[in-house]
């Protein structure tokens, strides 16, 4: 934290206000489970989200969800579910490339690079960039992820520099290099901006 109060006042400024960084990493990485929440969560309310995540997890036994039984359960039950049809072959997608084995275990993932886990995962239908970065950031807690295409990270951005419109990602980069190695903290910093 002293790094990046000292390379960024303001950054520093908003820290003090915030207060300390929480974030609870799992404790056993599962990536499966991990993305295919990430799927069902893309583009939806929190609230929305968790209420599909749960029926979804019912459908499965125990509420683990497994590759196997992804592709083994019929589509239209996960959209009854709440799950829209792209979300659906997403699912599938993913659970195929697991069986596959092109879906790294956990513990291989902890081995490789960022930009290794981002080009890796972005295989998978329905997985982009942002939906990498924030596996990285909130799974395996990498330290150095800058999320430029979330809107949240932007908008905190614009907040806490007085912006008069959102920044540039471009602009946003080249600023946020004095947060290195630290631009996830960063990140959940803009987040928290918006809290405040």
């Amino acid at each position: 934290m002293r790094a990046l109060c000292k390379n960024d006042r303001t950054l520093g400024q908003l820290i003090k206000q915030a207060g300390p960084i929480t974030l609870d990493l799992p404790k056993r990485l599962n990536p499966f489970d991990a993305l295919l929440r990430s799927i069902i969560y893309q583009q939806l309310s929190g609230k929305a989200a968790a209420a599909i995540h749960k029926r979804v997890r019912v459908l499965f036994s125990g509420g683990n969800i497994n590759p196997d039984e992804v592709l083994a359960i019929d589509d239209q039950m996960l959209r009854n579910a709440g799950m829209s049809r792209a979300k659906v072959a997403a699912a599938n997608d993913l659970a195929q490339k697991t069986i596959d084995g092109l879906i790294p275990p956990g513990s291989r993932l902890r081995e490789m690079s960022d930009a290794d886990i981002v080009e890796n995962l972005t295989q998978v239908r329905g997985i982009g960039e942002w939906t990498v970065q924030m596996f990285l950031m909130f799974q395996l807690g990498r330290p150095d992820v800058l999320p430029t295409k979330d809107l949240g990270v932007r908008k905190g951005f614009m907040l806490t520099y007085g912006l008069d419109e959102l920044p540039a990602e471009k602009d946003m980069m080249v600023y946020c290099e004095r947060w290195r190695p630290y631009r996830s903290v960063g990140s959940w910093y803009m987040w928290r901006a918006l809290e405040l």
